[in-house]
């Protein structure tokens, strides 16, 4: 019977056995984390033989001969813009590769977008207010650039095909200062959702009341599948295709990365956009920048190879993480199904489930949670200023721990919505 359904008595009974279950958890003085989507240690040490790839000065020259422990190639190696291609469903001459990390190259591109404008536009800086819409439930370090340039972030419902498209459109017609959106397109993170063909095409055909507004398309996941029968509902598609069919040709910019597919820290993240874009973009890079790490980038090469390569990379990285994925749906269903209040997503790929828990209990959750020993990402992180509104939506983790490790957090955190919902429904 569900929690709301119990008389006052039967809720008081139900409540005392969860505060003895939770003083129990809290006895055993764990430590476990469910906080990041980091890999686990057996999930990098598949990449480990790409350390290993470069032996000897003859092993460090690209195809064209570049001498990859000099200067140069601000765009990256050639075989690399494909590798990268492959990865962001774009042609090789639309990509620049760059250093490690993605998020660095947004947060370029917005600054340079707020300091210089776009393909001749106004500098962001100089308008009176900028907004930008925000996907929610999202990814907290998207959330944290806007607030950096103190944007105005706009709340907009992402569901199981992707954003609110009538909300959407309504507010990029309407107001010019409304100048991008966040989108994690393919198994978003959290809610692992993959956006459908209409909601791409929407996206790309919308009116927009600022004609330098972008999107900002960080396809993180596009291989990260959880399962080898890559069903339709997987299928994203291209920003790119579906912009230049509207009419829109530079209306987004793509990231990814191999962070999670090689080594986090250590792998090669990359752009793709309109060949102006790209143009205007580089223009800033040649100031910043010589080069990015091309010994880096060759390794990937030789490691990953192509398309192909890449697949049956992550093939192995599904079979480590399926078991977690496949354990936090049954540790939920058998803990949560009959309690009411509760829901989850159930991803088909991506490294994340979105919970969410009953209204108001959600700080209270990851308090219990840490207090017994597991640390969680903060409640709230999934919205713009990690302000949710309704104190509902909790960010699950299951990637870093062990399997071992993950069956108990996930007790120990059943165990804390339970008690939260009942603290709720008692008023203490």
């Amino acid at each position: 019977m569900a929690f709301a359904d119990l008389n006052k008595d039967e809720l008081a009974e139900v409540k005392a056995q969860l505060e003895e279950a939770y003083a129990q958890s809290k006895a055993k003085s764990l430590a476990l984390n469910m906080a990041r989507g980091k890999p686990g240690a057996n999930q990098l040490d598949l990449s480990m033989p790409m350390l290993s790839v470069l032996t000897s000065a003859e092993d460090c020259f690209a195809e064209d001969g570049t001498d990859c422990r000099n200067y140069g190639v601000l765009e990256g190696l050639p075989e690399a813009r494909r590798l990268m291609a492959a990865m962001l469903d774009d042609e090789p001459e639309n990509v620049i590769v760059g250093g490690n990390s993605s998020l660095t190259m947004m947060f370029d591109t917005v600054s340079w977008f707020w300091s210089f404008g776009s393909l001749g536009s106004k500098p962001w800086r100089e308008y009176d207010a900028v907004k930008w819409i925000c996907l929610v439930p999202g990814y907290d370090r998207h959330f944290a650039i806007t607030q950096h340039f103190g944007f105005e972030m706009i709340p907009v419902a992402l569901g199981a095909d992707g954003p609110d498209m009538d909300e959407v459109e309504r507010i990029v017609a309407e107001d010019a200062s409304v100048k991008g959106i966040w989108c994690v397109p393919k198994y978003s993170n959290p809610s692992g959702t993959t956006y459908s063909d209409e909601v791409v095409r929407r996206l790309a055909a919308m009116p927009c009341a600022a004609d330098d507004f972008r999107i900002i398309w960080d396809n993180a996941y596009t291989v990260h599948h959880l399962f080898d029968d890559v069903a339709d509902q997987d299928q994203l598609l291209d920003i790119g295709v579906a912009c230049r069919e509207a009419g829109n040709p530079n209306r987004y910019v793509k990231f990814g990365s191999t962070s999670k597919v090689t080594l986090p820290g250590a792998g090669i993240a990359a752009m793709a956009a309109s060949p102006d874009n790209i143009a205007d973009l580089k223009s800033h890079l040649t100031i910043c920048s010589i080069s990015a790490d091309k010994l880096n980038q060759l390794r990937h090469v030789k490691f990953l190879r192509d398309a192909n390569g890449i697949a049956e990379h992550m093939k192995k990285h599904a079979v480590i993480l399926r078991p977690k994925f496949e354990l936090v749906q049954r540790k939920l269903e058998e803990g949560l199904a009959d309690v009411g209040g509760c829901s989850w997503s159930k991803p088909r790929g991506g490294y994340f489930v979105s919970f969410d828990a009953p209204e108001g209990t959600a700080k209270r959750i990851v308090s219990l949670a840490k207090e017994a020993g597991v640390t969680m990402t903060g409640a709230g992180a999934t919205w713009p200023h990690k302000d949710d509104p309704y104190d509902s939506n909790i960010r699950i983790a299951p990637t870093l721990p062990p399997l071992e490790e993950l069956d108990a957090a996930l007790d120990i955190f059943v165990c804390c919505v339970k008690l939260a919902y009942a603290e709720k429904l008692t008023g203490k």
